[in-house]
């Protein structure tokens, strides 16, 4: 059987600044330039009236996403403003989860020593193995979530953790803060979690039976990535919807 190695620490490839480099933040910065360099070419062979398949079928999948976001928020305006937060948000932990699949990823680095024993050290690792990179998703959804509720809400968003009109008030507005910041924790360990489990059975299985069985498994991870990346996306709207929801019921 084949030597299996598990770690939650990520792997440093060195540092920059005192920053360490890790293959989880390497990756990411593929990510980002792949999605950077799709949606350039994408913008320079945009036309104002389609005269491809593939621009008709992005407008009008574009188009959906944007109707069915104005349905829940129930504000076209809003929709605008949060649909490319959203549709960044699916692309980027899809994509990132695909990649995590592809051959090399893992597998590709260089040789270290340390304490007498040589390990590998891989050049990209899949990113949402990392909890640093799904907390740093968690903050930004959580960061988005608040702003929606501030720039909605105004003053009164405020109102909804702060209230010193009672002590039942008082205490339900901590309960409200507490619930808040919880999201980070369940964003981000919801997306780490499943992941790094699918990451963990496919070494396994790969370990256990080199053949047949994780091919079919591989192709069950790339739509639990995609599903993660839906699911993500989806909670961060539905929570805007949430915080915005005082609003929508004054009107």
């Amino acid at each position: 059987m084949n030597e299996l190695h598990i770690a939650l620490e990520p792997y440093v490839l060195g540092e920059i600044g005192g920053l360490p480099i890790t293959s989880t933040l390497l990756t990411s910065w593929v990510v980002m330039a792949l999605i950077i360099g799709w949606a350039v070419w994408v913008r320079a062979r945009l036309r104002r009236v389609p005269v491809s398949s593939g621009q008709v079928v992005a407008e009008v999948v574009v188009g959906g996403v944007y109707d069915y976001i104005a349905e829940v928020l129930e504000s076209r305006s809003l929709a605008r403003k949060l649909l490319p937060i959203v549709l960044t948000l699916f692309l980027y932990i899809t994509l990132a989860n695909l990649i995590g699949l592809l051959p090399g990823v893992g597998s590709v680095g260089f040789w270290e020593e340390a304490h007498g024993e040589h390990s590998l050290i891989p050049l990209l690792y899949p990113m949402n193995t990392d909890l640093n990179v799904t907390l740093a998703l968690a903050l930004i959804a959580f960061v988005v979530i608040e702003y929606f509720g501030f720039r909605t809400l105004g003053l009164s968003y405020v109102k909804k953790f702060v209230n010193l009109r009672s002590v039942t008030g008082f205490f339900v507005g901590i309960i409200e803060a507490v619930s808040e910041l919880a999201r980070i924790v369940s964003f981000s360990f919801r997306l780490f979690g499943n992941i790094f489990a699918g990451k963990v059975l496919l070494l396994v299985l790969m370990a256990l039976v080199p053949f047949f069985i994780p091919a079919p498994m591989m192709g069950f991870e790339a739509f639990v990535g995609i599903i993660q990346g839906a699911i993500f996306a989806l909670l961060t709207l539905f929570f805007v919807k949430i915080a915005i929801s005082e609003h929508s019921e004054k009107h």
